[in-house]
């Protein structure tokens, strides 16, 4: 018999570089199981030991297995103080995070289609904002919210946080990766400048719209410094400042591991749902835009 030609025997026989995978893409898998090892073990410990009885959680705090398994911790915060700490929490978040994306979106647009006096200026202004630690602004916030008498109130709680230099800044460059045709049509049809930027733009913003939604719920979520010089009330405490007082050792809790990471674990959650639904669209917000 004719032996087959030497192209058709080379193509059916595997090459090497298909036989097995590259070294440096092992190595790379690899290292991203170890770094995810470690960013993750803290957080097992923290769950391992919201599991524990005290005493357990105090002789092995790195064993990721209690003896005995026990929900005492989760059983204790949830008939005390935080049901009240949750709907705070709720309460400053929700209004927050929807009064923060429409008007970091209502900014960005002006910055990226109007043309007023001092544009440039007022946005190098708002990205300076960026390099200002947050911690400098604390005393001019405790400040304005007292001046403004809503100190202890939801009102100082939620309003100094309603917009966001961030979310400016990516709602502008998103709106600026969309074509100034659309809206020009939009325009011709006899549409107004917000109806132009509600109907037309801010669907096909969408993308952008969501990173700045998450960020928002994020940020605010987990703000403390802001609430700590805005609020004094206990009854106005949301779950980050509840938490916060908790691990100090407020309300007489001294060494109480189990009742301090139960309490971390739930405030969490609602954090690493957001982030597990949504984590496409945070991998690059610029995906979606219309380019010319």
């Amino acid at each position: 018999m004719a032996r087959a030609p030497k192209l058709i025997r080379d193509q059916k026989r595997p090459t090497r570089s298909r036989r097995r995978p590259r070294r440096g893409v092992v190595a790379l898998n690899i290292t991203a199981v170890v770094i995810s090892i470690v960013y993750i073990y803290p957080f097992l410990i923290t769950i391992a030991n919201s599991l524990k009885t005290d005493e357990d959680a105090t002789n092995s705090a790195l064993s990721l297995v209690p003896h005995p398994v026990t929900f005492a911790a989760y059983s204790e915060i949830f008939s005390s103080w935080f049901p009240r700490a949750l709907m705070n929490s709720v309460i400053v978040t929700g209004s927050v995070t929807l009064a923060r994306t429409f008007l970091d979106s209502l900014a960005g647009y002006a910055f990226a289609r109007m043309s007023f006096p001092g544009r440039r200026i007022v946005f190098a202004g708002v990205i300076a904002v960026l390099a200002v630690p947050g911690v400098v602004l604390l005393i001019p916030r405790f400040l304005v919210v007292y001046q403004l008498h809503i100190y202890d109130t939801y009102a100082g709680m939620i309003i100094p946080l309603l917009c966001d230099a961030a979310g400016i800044f990516i709602m502008k460059n998103y709106f600026e990766s969309i074509p100034v045709s659309i809206e020009e049509a939009a325009r011709i049809d006899g549409a107004g400048p917000f109806r132009t930027f509600w109907s037309v733009v801010m669907p096909m913003a969408m993308p952008a719209v969501v990173t700045v939604l998450i960020l928002s719920f994020q940020g605010s979520w987990n703000e403390l410094s802001h609430f700590i010089v805005s609020a004094q009330n206990p009854d106005l405490a949301p779950l980050p400042k509840a938490v916060a007082s908790l691990t100090a050792g407020g309300a007489g809790k001294e060494n109480h591991f189990p009742l301090k990471l139960a309490a971390a674990v739930m405030m969490t959650v609602p954090v690493a749902i957001i982030f597990f639904i949504y984590q496409r669209r945070l991998v690059n917000y610029t995906g979606g835009a219309v380019k010319e």
